[in-house]
């Protein structure tokens, strides 16, 4: 048996995971909601050198709470981390929450990029971010969209507009991993001037295009970013549907950012924001701890590679952009 993508190729072939997206055309922002039918396990793993993060203090392996109701992936820099607020008063209303007393209090980690100066108008009167977080979490699907929706409405990449993607694959083992991705990054994720992926070595199915590795590598000394921007920072989630201690979601969600590196170049840098969740459904045991958590990171770091590029191959223009989309090319 080989690995394979899951029916959808979406984050949510693990099953009980929804996802749901909430956008703004005129701000050119928007933010992304991954919960579950059930509270799950998570841990993150943070590489870039300017995060914005929510409550990920909390999913450090010593930490007591092991369990989530919520991720949220948003847009707004600062003012991005008020979506989460959205999504906990959701959940709330849901019935959704550790429960403390006789009060519920929902887990809701997330993180944010930076998408202030896309084009988009940004002279809101009041916060946008909660009702956008609120509306995400009433959108949550099994099927959602890619390209320029919801977290990656208003996302950049050094050359090209970035995006919202995700992948799966089913292992050999039986477990699902999937990735789910906001592409906002100071490098590039195609070759130069080409329209070639960096990931392309990865690709199912003619994903994102089915062109291949490039035949040009220009000096890898001195990449294109879009540096003078300070505009930055992609971030992401992997999830299984494997049985995981919050340790070992730790240990997936570092191992998933050699995705990152496989497909954007450069990744991990002082003005990137680097992220990513990782989320346990618990659906699975592991037969095989250690060589089922090794393949279940492999795939994760895979996975998220090619959620990568499936992000910035689905980016559709609009009105005001600073950049071009992937299918100019």
């Amino acid at each position: 048996m080989t690995a394979r993508p899951g029916p959808r190729n979406l984050i949510t072939d693990v099953e009980g995971l929804l996802v749901g997206h909430a956008t703004d055309a005129k701000i050119k922002t928007g933010c992304t909601v991954l919960t579950g039918t059930t509270p799950f396990t998570c841990g993150v793993h943070i590489m870039g050198g300017a995060p914005g993060t929510r409550e990920t203090d909390l999913l450090a392996p010593d930490k007591t709470v092991e369990q989530v109701d919520a991720l949220v992936l948003s847009g707004g820099s600062a003012f991005g981390l008020d979506a989460a607020s959205g999504v906990a008063d959701g959940l709330r209303a849901k019935g959704r929450g550790f429960a403390v007393g006789d009060q519920l209090v929902p887990i809701v980690p997330g993180a944010i990029l930076f998408d202030l100066i896309n084009g988009g108008d940004k002279a809101w009167g009041e916060n946008p971010y909660k009702a956008l977080g609120h509306e995400a979490l009433e959108n949550a699907s099994e099927t959602f969209s890619l390209g320029s929706i919801g977290a990656g409405t208003g996302a950049t990449t050094a050359n090209l507009k970035g995006g919202l993607g995700s992948a799966s694959v089913t292992l050999p083992s039986g477990h699902t991993v999937g990735a789910l991705v906001a592409v906002n990054s100071l490098g590039a994720a195609t070759v130069a001037d080409t329209p070639h992926f960096w990931a392309a070595p990865f690709e199912v199915e003619d994903e994102f295009g089915g062109l291949g590795p490039s035949a040009l590598f220009p000096d890898p000394h001195v990449p294109p970013t879009k540096l003078a921007a300070h505009a930055n920072t992609t971030i992401g989630i992997v999830a299984t549907d494997a049985t995981l201690t919050q340790a070992q979601c730790t240990r997936i969600a570092t191992a998933a950012h050699d995705g990152f590196a496989r497909a954007l170049f450069p990744s991990h840098t002082p003005m990137d924001g680097d992220l990513i969740f990782a989320a346990a459904a618990g659906r699975k045991p592991l037969e095989n701890p250690l060589a089922d958590t090794l393949y279940i990171g492999h795939a994760a770091a895979i996975a998220m590679a090619r959620a990568i590029a499936r992000a910035v191959f689905h980016a559709n223009p609009a009105k005001g952009d600073i950049l071009p989309c992937w299918s100019s090319l």
